[in-house]
């Protein structure tokens, strides 16, 4: 098989953006399965009203549904990107992409909540392969400079343009039925398969090295943990002994990963890099822009669809502004980083983001869409415009040889972080929460303590990224080559 990278190499001299069909085809079809990343996080996301009234679920078993599959993703998306260089990325690409597909078509044919949670979790553990195979492919195809940028940013826009769908997709699917908002995927990744496998190059000789999967089991085991532990303690009380056994377990086991990280030969996360301030704040900036807005859409979605009986299109449709402006973002983020530093875009989308939370507190059982819903949507999906300034903010300083580990550490972050923020907000609600006969006020009175810590979130955030970031942002942050800071906007 001819390499696209060699193809690529020669037709380039002239030209490094003008590319053969053939590695065109290669770089639609690695999108095409970050495209499906995006679609699945939000098309299940407005389904679950409907999966809840079918399976009769309640509001913290299908929190899982969401948590299942970021847990999944962030917690061995490390050690997805370190297996590729060791095995091969086009083996761990296709393997992971086929384990995505029968996943999503199990996901669609069970109905027990267990199982179906479990595929959740599963296509998670796919995404932590796909997403980092994918990128490297990419980054050792294409030629660094022009070429590699444009290849990326059409590859974040489709990360961006998967999330947008989705939500206009999962209304479309579960108005047919929420099976088919797990069965939709399918078709998609076994095409995304096939053409992987023709375009895809062989792998040439492996990295030397090792696995740290011992490291790679004690995080992912904890996180889970740590989530289910939260979610449960409203049920079981707070101060019972099986949730202070479960947090001296949680302890325990990331007491242990640190431990393994150093003394592992070749550790899942160079515990020395966390030293870099850059890259914590941007982690903490991340945690508080995902984990409050996926924590306040699962509120909207339950609220609007089961409380006041909006249908799944519906809502849908009323969020879809987000999904815009998240797409909108990738093409002129960089402009705005270019001109005021990454400093004072975190600051003040973060700000904007949490100003659009408060206004949406207004929210009552008649809610007018232009009048109180509409300016809080715009207003939160401004938040996102700053998701890339954050990605330059987390690599910025670190050296060349370490971007992908600060990349990931990020990643991770975004995903656990929002796991743990969603858990919290369900534990919120469920606190006290009322029967399915509650009348629509009630209702609101349950959800809106959960909706108050979502913006607190967001307003602590925003807070660090004023007092943080702006002092430092008189000179825009030098960093390295944009690829080293590429990821999907939304997982």
């Amino acid at each position: 098989m001819t390499s696209p990278a060699t193809l690529s190499a020669a037709d380039q001299a002239t030209d490094p953006t003008r590319w053969p069909l053939r590695l065109w085809g290669m770089l639609i079809t690695l999108c095409i399965v970050l495209f499906l990343d995006g679609l699945d996080v939000s098309m299940i996301g407005v389904a679950l009203p409907s999966i809840g009234a079918e399976l009769d679920l309640s509001t913290s078993t299908l929190q899982w549904l969401v948590s299942g599959y970021i847990l999944g993703y962030g917690g061995l998306l490390l050690l997805g990107g370190r297996t590729a260089d060791l095995l091969g990325r086009r083996k761990v690409f296709l393997i992971a992409l086929a384990v995505f597909a029968v996943a999503s078509l199990v996901g669609g044919l069970v109905s027990d909540p267990a199982l179906l949670i479990a595929t959740r979790f599963i296509k998670g553990l796919a995404a932590a392969f796909t997403a980092p195979t994918g990128l490297s492919i990419i980054t050792t195809t294409f030629a660094e400079g022009k070429a590699r940028n444009k290849a990326l940013s059409i590859y974040t826009v489709f990360g961006a343009g998967g999330y947008s769908m989705g939500l206009l997709f999962g209304g479309l699917m579960t108005g047919v039925g929420w099976r088919w908002t797990f069965l939709l995927p399918v078709p998609i990744a076994v095409a995304a398969l096939i053409a992987a496998f023709a375009l895809v190059p062989k792998d040439g000789k492996a990295e030397e090295g090792g696995h740290d999967l011992l490291g790679a089991l004690l995080s992912t085991a904890g996180m889970l943990l740590l989530v289910y532990t939260v979610v449960t303690a409203p049920e079981v009380g707070w101060a019972s002994g099986r949730t202070i056994g479960s947090f001296l377990a949680v302890i325990a086991l990331f007491a242990a990963f640190v431990v393994t990280e150093q003394r592992v030969q070749h550790p899942l996360v160079r515990l020395g890099i966390l030293r870099k301030a850059s890259l914590v704040r941007a982690s903490l900036a991340i945690i508080a822009v995902a984990g409050s807005y996926f924590s306040w859409q699962f509120i909207v979605t339950l609220y609007m669809q089961d409380t006041l009986e909006w249908s799944a299109l519906k809502l849908a449709m009323a969020l879809l502004p987000v999904g815009i402006l998240v797409v909108g973002s990738a093409f002129f983020s960089e402009k705005l980083i270019d001109r005021f530093g990454t400093g004072p875009v975190i600051a003040v989308t973060m700000s904007v983001m949490a100003i659009g939370y408060l206004l949406f507190l207004r929210i009552d059982t008649a809610p007018g869409y232009f009048t109180v819903l509409l300016p809080a949507i715009l207003l939160i999906g401004i938040g996102w415009v700053g998701f890339p300034a954050i990605n330059v903010q987390a690599t910025s300083g670190i050296d060349d040889d370490e971007q992908g580990l600060a990349a990931g550490v990020l990643q991770t972050s975004m995903q656990v972080g929002a796991a743990i923020v969603l858990a919290v907000t369900t534990a919120i609600v469920t606190s006290g929460g009322h029967g399915t006969s509650a009348t629509p006020q009630e209702m609101l009175d349950t959800y809106r303590p959960g909706l108050e810590f979502g913006a607190g979130v967001t307003i602590v955030g925003a807070l660090l990224a004023l007092t943080v970031f702006l002092p430092r942002s008189r000179k825009p942050v030098e960093v390295a080559p944009v690829e080293a800071k590429v990821l999907e906007p939304v997982a």
